[in-house]
């Protein structure tokens, strides 16, 4: 008798169309075997610690962490948590290492009275009194701006049409509300004797100017929306001055809106844009309701983790990050040497395109029961698969990859918009005649120290080791994998429906850049490519080669990474 059962849209199949039976879903660790309740104060804590973060109901205590959805940004959080609730830093490899609320208890126990990990000094407010530092991630955008005024490559453009009754009104009193909650939103950069600070200035009103477009045929009134967006998109900040955010109106009837809301980097990031999705609605909401928002008060601000940053970060504990990256890309090379379809330009640019990418539900599904078997997370799969697919292509067995990482290890951050994101450099090294399951153990092995080394800043990294730069191509790695999993906001409010629009105009910062999102259908996203390197029909075949390359590695992680196939039957 089944001791559980688990709903498929299909049955995996192998090349040769049998039923393949490793690849199956895993069922939930919850439903596979009996509930056991926590049975000690500290697994109760961590019980409903773990509940609350994965949204479950109950956790038991032999309830494993990944096999309940938990990756390794959700394990980041829950270090905060422990940190908070218990008193106890844990590096993140506790995670994989005892993945079941007994297991990590017993870790806990055993860490009480030891002095292991990485312990920071509490991340409190700071006074407005003097001066305030940028954080390392805003002095190197800060720095980039003086070396290049005017650019736009740091902009980050949101387009949404909006259907229905709009409250223009309440809208404006919305980001006001945004604004006034958020310094960073209303933060400028002076300079000081040469070196930059933050200045915040005080709460006003936000402008949200409206442009009527309705006189127009209704035939022009679209396009000339996106000529607007494409303009809006494409126009400078002043970090001196600002603001940094912008946002505008435009009305095409009195049921069709576009809003066009544009940011600078330096003060914002992905997982912010989930921030202010989440209480824009809610200040929408209470001011067309004539109520007050419902929003938890902020523990810190921006400026406060700039602080706090630079006052960890240095000494001894700004060694050790910097001794471990110097050792771990030490001799590593200059350029990933993939065979473009033009010859790289002396001069980089940022012209790029995308090219959409969809991983099937049944493989998307074949990786998650892969992954859970292997102790690995699928971004770790995913990585090395990504990697081995540049060292097929390049001839190159030593492969540095970039991806970012949200940077928030502090609970009291979650909450903030800013820009706290950072960027990892992941090397590994692919050799042929190793098997793929020997590979992944490599990336989650350096992944895993990535990850316990994230607090250095890759402005800090690239100023300390001061690679050989070009202007041909990026320091350290010349390829990104991004695998989004930053906690969703819905943008949803009662009589409205949002579109977001999609830009004409792509920029990119590197060679390669594949962006993975996991949703209903598999995991979907995009290729972003520089147009002066490749071809459209390139890029659209390394996409095949990765899914079936991916394809090849779920079904025999034990064969020998060179002689997994690129080609289909």
């Amino acid at each position: 008798v089944p001791s559980a059962f688990a709903v498929l849209q299909a049955l995996p199949l192998t090349s040769s169309g049998k039923v393949d039976r490793k690849a199956l879903t895993a069922p939930q660790a919850s439903s596979s075997s009996e509930f056991v309740a926590p049975r000690t104060p500290t697994e109760e804590i961590l019980a409903s610690l773990w509940a609350a973060l994965l949204r479950v109901e109950k956790v038991g205590a032999e309830d494993d962490f990944f096999a309940l959805g938990g990756h390794s940004l959700l394990a980041t959080q829950l270090i905060s948590r422990v940190r908070s609730s218990l008193g106890v830093e844990l590096p993140l490899r506790a995670f994989f290492e005892a993945p079941t609320v007994a297991a990590l208890a017993s870790r806990i126990e055993s860490s009480r009275h030891s002095a292991t990990g990485l312990v920071a000094p509490a991340l409190v407010p700071v006074p407005r009194t003097t001066a305030l530092p940028l954080s390392f991630a805003q002095q190197r955008l800060w720095l980039i701006d003086q070396l290049e005024p005017g650019s736009t490559a740091y902009n980050i453009p949101t387009v949404l049409s909006i259907r229905g009754a709009l409250d223009v009104a309440s809208l404006g009193k919305a980001f006001t509300g945004l604004v006034e909650r958020h310094e960073s939103l209303r933060t400028v950069f002076a300079t000081r004797e040469g070196e930059p600070l933050q200045c915040i200035l005080p709460a006003s009103d936000f402008p949200l100017p409206v442009v009527d477009l309705s006189a127009l045929p209704a035939t022009e009134r679209e396009s000339q929306a996106r000529r607007l967006a494409a303009e809006e998109a494409l126009c400078p900040f002043d970090l001196a001055s600002g603001p940094l955010l912008r946002a505008s109106l435009l009305r095409l009837d009195s049921e069709h809106h576009v809003l066009l809301v544009t940011m600078h980097h330096v003060v914002s990031d992905g997982w912010s844009m989930g921030v202010l999705v989440r209480e824009l609605v809610s200040f929408y909401e209470a001011s067309s309701s004539g109520l007050t928002p419902q929003l938890p008060p902020l523990p810190i601000q921006y400026a406060d983790f700039a602080s706090w940053q630079r006052d960890w970060l240095q000494g001894d504990v700004l060694q050790g990050q910097l001794d471990y990256w110097k050792q771990q890309l030490s001799g590593a090379p200059t350029l990933l040497e993939l065979p473009t379809d033009r010859p790289r330009p002396a001069v980089q640019s940022q012209r790029g395109a995308l090219l959409p990418v969809h991983l099937p539900l049944p493989l998307s599904e074949a990786l998650s029961a892969f992954c859970q078997r292997e102790g690995v997370t699928p971004f770790m799969a995913l990585l090395a698969v990504w990697q081995l697919l540049l060292a097929r292509y390049s001839g190159q067995d030593d492969v540095s990859v970039g991806s970012p990482i949200a940077g928030r290890t502090r609970g009291e951050t979650e909450g903030l918009i800013g820009f706290f994101v950072n960027t990892l450099v992941l090397r590994s090294h692919v050799q042929p005649l190793a098997t793929f399951r020997e590979l992944l153990t490599q990336v989650r092995a350096s992944t895993l120290a990535a990850y316990e080394h994230q607090h250095l800043p890759f402005e800090k990294l690239v100023e300390e080791l001061q690679p050989q730069r070009s202007l041909s191509h990026s320091p350290l790695f010349q390829v990104m994998l991004v695998l989004n999993n930053a906690p969703p906001a819905e943008l949803s409010l009662p009589g409205l429906s949002f579109v977001p629009l999609e830009r004409e105009a792509v920029a990119t910062k590197f060679d390669l850049t594949l962006s993975l999102t996991q949703t209903p259908r598999g995991l979907s996203g995009a290729l972003g490519y520089r147009t002066d390197l490749f071809d459209a029909s390139t890029v659209s075949r390394m996409v095949e080669h990765l899914q079936t390359l991916l394809e090849a590695a779920l079904a025999s992680p034990g064969t020998c990474v060179g002689e997994l196939p690129l080609l289909s039957p």
